[in-house]
């Protein structure tokens, strides 16, 4: 089998991850890991036999890497993106794929430049019980998607915010809970309902005055195909974990999925503690299935390491691509439609009016 001499930009918590993800994955020869401080590189480097760096040219000069997971703050993941890309190095970004427009814009034109494949991170698409939903959509057995609802309650104490400097503040977090915790179902919502025409919506902060950002927002979604949208996310209901997402058809029938559910959890820190599990299905004569689905979701949920097995997924499918010359399964333009989102939310917001697609930049 050939193998992709890869390393990853970013030995944080989430880079975490991606050390353990990469060394599971067959396609993956993980050569070089890069951070900014030198013991944390070399810790990460000694875990997996890498070579350590502080510099990112010069990992990509002289790492002989093919390709590189991005694992930084989701603020600082256009300059090493660009940088990769410009060395001809493909790039798999970890969510959101950036704070603004501008820098997504940035990073695809690069990637575009050199030819290299540009991924952006949202390992729930492989879930079992999501890819359920999507392949019942995409085999039309519930018509047409014309409603579809993103519901996430959520909590992050002051303790969160106070574990990294950058979490909280406009000028480096980008925005709150629409950018942090919500990015994944915004991202699986468009992939299921299709393209948008226009988003109104709201933010607000109710209970975290320690941040300058949004903690709980709300919006109504117009998409081409007809159909209509809802989301209602927020990290201020303590100490819960609720995150879902419903598609209704034009059939009548309604499939759902509850994505995240129990004790909340932070990546790189804390366990997943429940499966995900689809919670509606009533297409016509599949019914009967929603127990079936239940019991073997929580059968596969119980053999594999849920923090890093899906990450592992969507890394082989990247490295897939690559050797096979075709779109990874999540592409740079999937991970610009997140940023649009947001983006406009915050917009509508400001304006008063629902933002149309495709989103400004400013």
């Amino acid at each position: 089998m050939k193998r992709i001499r890869t390393g990853i930009i970013g030995c944080g918590k989430v880079g975490q991850i991606h050390i353990e993800a990469h060394s599971s994955v067959a396609e993956s020869e993980l050569v070089a890991v890069c951070d900014p401080d030198w013991d944390r590189a070399a810790a990460f480097a000694a875990k997996c036999g890498a070579k350590a760096f502080t510099d990112v040219d010069d990992m990509l000069s002289h790492g002989a890497v093919e390709a590189v997971s991005i694992c930084t703050p989701h603020p600082l993941h256009a300059e090493p993106a660009i940088q990769a890309a410009a060395a001809g190095v493909h790039v798999l970004v970890e969510k959101p794929m950036a704070a603004n427009l501008t820098d997504c814009d940035a990073m695809l034109a690069a990637a575009g430049k050199t030819g290299v494949k540009l991924g952006v991170v949202s390992q729930r698409r492989f879930y079992e019980p999501v890819k359920r939903m999507k392949d019942a959509i995409d085999a039309g057995k519930i018509g047409r998607p014309i409603l579809g609802l993103f519901l996430g309650f959520n909590w992050r104490d002051e303790a969160y915010y106070q574990s990294d400097p950058w979490r909280g503040k406009w000028a480096t977090e980008g925005g709150g809970v629409l950018v942090n915790q919500s990015s994944h179902h915004l991202d699986m919502l468009q992939w299921m309902m299709g393209d948008i025409d226009e988003i109104g919506g709201y933010w607000a902060n109710v209970n975290h005055p320690f941040i300058e950002v949004d903690d709980t927002a709300v919006a109504c979604i117009r998409f081409k195909n007809g159909g209509l949208g809802s989301i209602v996310t927020s990290i201020s209901q303590k100490p819960g974990l609720f995150m879902k997402i419903h598609v209704h058809g034009s059939s009548g029938a309604s499939i759902g999925v509850e994505t995240d559910r129990g004790a909340s959890f932070i990546a790189g820190a804390s366990k997943i503690a429940e499966p995900p599990l689809n919670d509606l299905w009533t297409i016509p004569g599949e019914e009967h299935l929603l127990s079936e689905f239940e019991a073997e979701d929580r059968r596969t949920f119980a053999s594999v390491n849920a923090m890093t097995h899906y990450h592992a997924l969507q890394i082989r499918d990247f490295l897939q691509s690559i050797l096979a010359d075709r779109d990874p399964l999540v592409t740079g333009e999937d991970g610009r439609i997140v940023v649009e989102m947001f983006t406009a939310i915050y917009r509508a917001n400001q304006e008063g009016l629902p933002v149309r697609f495709p989103v400004r930049t400013e």
